[in-house]
């Protein structure tokens, strides 16, 4: 079995509409996770709130939101006085009531975080490395998670809801770009690296591509939230994306829609080349090292990236260029709202590239196609760990599963 196959394995039920719960006592459990996700997208809503959402009656929401409580998924705020009747009393979730693990492997460095209920890192871990190996990565992975486990207490341990992983599919792929030796990366074509970690931990582990790990994680916690329609680009050491369609992210009838890399765009000599050949870091690493520069802050953590000057600058303006060509070439097939733009960097490095493709954009002939809004991303370098690190926590507690999974359209075998 490939390591494409199991990237499908373990897949939750599709996402249900919020527009209609149910009274029946058969389906308590999915009426509590639809309480759950709508507390989570509206902090602060009131049990008439909820019930106003979901057309479920006053006294149901009730029973739903006292067990939610009792269970501490939920706290309550400061009762809100002043109106007539009884006073409106705002529910949030708790933070501290899940916890999970969230994996990234990328093609130079590795992520391990440890993530709340609410979205919020509490505890991580980095490695880098010339390329990535299983031998060194399920160390750092379980031995990470042990040593974390370990700061816990006993309370925070029983509510660990699982292990996220966001990998790159076909990791063996562009060995040669980043410098790998020549067959060191083809033991990844027999690697199934959920089974792997699941042999070694005692929580369900959760596998899913890098990028649409980190287009979730900007659906759920980021600029996502604004745009119900959105193309995502997310610039690691190879270019990846996602699609999200009516607030859900559409993964396509193999898993691998929104995969653009492969997107075909003009250089600026006029060349066709795959938009991964421009718009990755290890094309910007290159130029660093054809002008005698270390590129290793490349990979040490985001926030240590240093101003390059004039091969970043170089980088920018071509990954701009090439940016500008995707965005028009989605923008012709579906009618995005907007075109978010992160990546693997500092956030004045994501600031200048948005302002780059803005401008790129404006220097093309754009008769013909509504321009989608484009913004920075909110989530940051850590998107692609926060989103595997949402798996867990989508499947066991929330009902908007396919924000991180697949579209209800395939699900149904439209």
């Amino acid at each position: 079995m490939s390591q494409d196959d199991h990237t499908r394995l373990a897949e939750p039920a599709p996402r249900v509409s919020a527009g209609g719960g149910s009274n029946q006592v058969r389906v308590r459990a999915y009426n509590e996770r639809l309480v759950l996700s709508l507390v989570r997208q509206n902090p602060g809503c009131s049990k008439a709130d909820i019930a106003r959402l979901t057309g479920l009656s006053a006294q149901t929401v009730s029973v739903i939101m006292r067990s939610l409580e009792s269970d501490e998924l939920l706290m309550r705020g400061e009762p809100i006085r002043g109106r007539v009747g009884q006073p409106s009393v705002p529910m949030f979730i708790n933070p501290n009531a899940v916890f999970s693990f969230g994996v990234k492997i990328g093609r130079r460095s590795a992520d391990l975080v440890l993530m709340d209920f609410a979205g919020k890192i509490s505890k991580q871990r980095h490695r880098t490395y010339r390329y990535p190996h299983p031998d060194h990565l399920l160390p750092f992975i379980c031995d990470g998670i042990a040593e974390m486990e370990a700061d816990m207490d006993a309370t925070m341990r029983a509510r660990i809801a699982g292990i996220g992983i966001a990998a790159p599919f076909e990791l063996w792929n562009w060995a040669e770009e980043v410098g790998a030796p020549e067959g060191a990366m083809d033991i990844w074509r027999h690697v199934d690296l959920q089974g792997e970690v699941q042999t070694r931990m005692s929580h369900p582990v959760y596998l899913r591509n890098d990028a649409t790990s980190a287009c979730g994680a900007e659906l759920v916690f980021g600029a996502g939230q604004r745009y119900p329609d959105f193309v995502y680009f997310y610039i690691g050491s190879f270019i990846g994306g996602g699609i999200v369609v009516n607030s859900a992210l559409f993964v396509g009838r193999t898993g691998t829609a929104g995969a653009i890399g492969p997107l075909p765009v003009r250089d600026k000599h006029g060349e066709t080349r795959q938009l991964l050949d421009i718009a990755s870091i290890f094309v910007l690493e290159n130029l660093l090292r054809e002008r005698g520069i270390d590129p290793q802050p490349l990979w040490y953590a985001a926030e240590e990236w240093i101003d390059f000057g004039e091969p970043l600058e170089i980088w920018l303006q071509d990954t701009a260029a090439a940016l500008a060509q995707a965005v028009i070439a989605a923008a012709s097939i579906i009618d995005f709202a907007a075109a978010i733009i992160d990546g693997g960097f500092p956030a004045w490095v994501r600031h200048r590239l948005v302002k780059a493709t803005i401008e790129a954009m404006n220097r093309l002939d754009l008769q013909g196609v509504v321009i989608p809004d484009i913004v920075e991303g909110e989530v940051g370098d850590q998107a692609r760990a926060i989103g595997g690190a949402s798996l867990p926590i989508f499947d066991r507690y929330l009902i908007d599963q396919t924000v991180l999974f697949k579209d209800t359209a395939h699900a149904e075998g439209n």
